[in-house]
């Protein structure tokens, strides 16, 4: 599968997952909230990914990889600042509960510099900018990787400092770091499918990145588990909820990623590592994997704008 090819169904899946995050959530959330929210999350998630994934590489090399990952970097930045503008909008509008066309740029304005949701969501925006600039513009050297990294991540944070777990320091924590690992891990290995192409590249970077991934994982359940348990009230609201039911699925599709990628990392890591495995198979196997990534990634957008 081409890049092209391979970024158009991941937008597809992308797409469909949205529409059953609204359906699992239905009456609760919007369809037009939740897809801006999955659009703007996804659109991070993979700016975070291309930002980091040259570091995965030998020095050697890394220069090579930065220049791969340039273009579609860009590209994923300048959809994330869009994306993010549009959210930002609608949850200006919605906060003063009129129609986003009718929102005007005072109250929009006020909106960004007078609430918490405002302010996190202009510093998603203009870390969104600054990548996608960097990106597009900045020459591509170490430096200029572990910045745009670096900020990458601040703006994929930035929309925990107001969320439902903001008020509490344990909680908001959790969520954070949930956060960021999850967009590391979804981020890195789609990072990989746009950028690796041959056998000897996989070999090199794929026990790299699976290394990272364990910590991920780790960080990421235990997040994972102290924010649900601040957010339920008891075990039925995981069925008579649209939260419940979101959060369900997620765990599903966690419990589901996890085990794939153990089984990855004592089969596929070995084989790429040995140069036993394909380019072809070592493309497939992250091909699914990042698939049902979005999936969970939606899921977990849905979650944001539900609760």
């Amino acid at each position: 599968m081409n890049r092209r090819r391979a970024a158009a169904v991941g937008a597809l899946v992308a797409a469909a997952a949205t529409v059953l995050t609204w359906a699992l959530a239905y009456p609760q959330g919007s369809l037009d909230t939740t897809a801006v929210r999955v659009l703007a999350d996804c659109a991070a998630v993979l700016s975070l990914g291309l930002a980091a994934v040259p570091m995965l590489d030998g020095q050697r090399h890394r220069d090579e990889l930065a220049l791969r990952a340039r273009a579609p970097l860009t590209v994923a930045a300048a959809v994330w600042v869009l994306a993010e503008t549009a959210r930002l909008f609608l949850t200006a509008a919605q906060t003063v509960a009129v129609r986003v066309d009718r929102l005007g740029l005072s109250t929009a304005v006020e909106f960004v510099t007078g609430t918490a949701a405002g302010r996190a969501g202009g510093l998603a925006v203009a870390a969104a900018a600054v990548v996608c600039v960097a990106a597009g513009a900045a020459p591509r050297s170490t430096a200029t990787t572990v910045v745009a990294a670096g900020v990458a991540a601040v703006g994929v944070a930035a929309r925990q400092l107001s969320g439902h777990l903001a008020d509490s320091s344990l909680g908001g924590l959790a969520v954070t770091a949930h956060t960021l690992a999850a967009a590391l891990w979804c981020g890195l290995l789609a990072a990989l499918v746009l950028t690796v192409d041959h056998r000897g590249q996989w070999a090199r970077i794929l026990p790299r990145f699976s290394q990272l991934s364990l910590v991920c994982v780790v960080v990421l359940v235990t997040g994972g588990v102290v924010a649900a348990a601040g957010r339920l009230g008891a075990p039925a609201e995981l069925f008579g909820t649209g939260y419940g039911r979101l959060l369900l699925a997620k765990v599903v599709m966690t419990a589901v990623l996890v085990g794939l990628g153990w089984r990855n990392r004592t089969m596929w890591v070995p084989a790429a590592r040995t140069h036993r495995a394909t380019a072809a198979r070592s493309r497939t196997r992250s091909d699914v994997e990042t698939g049902l990534m979005i999936v969970a990634l939606a899921l977990a957008a849905g979650l944001a704008v539900t609760g």
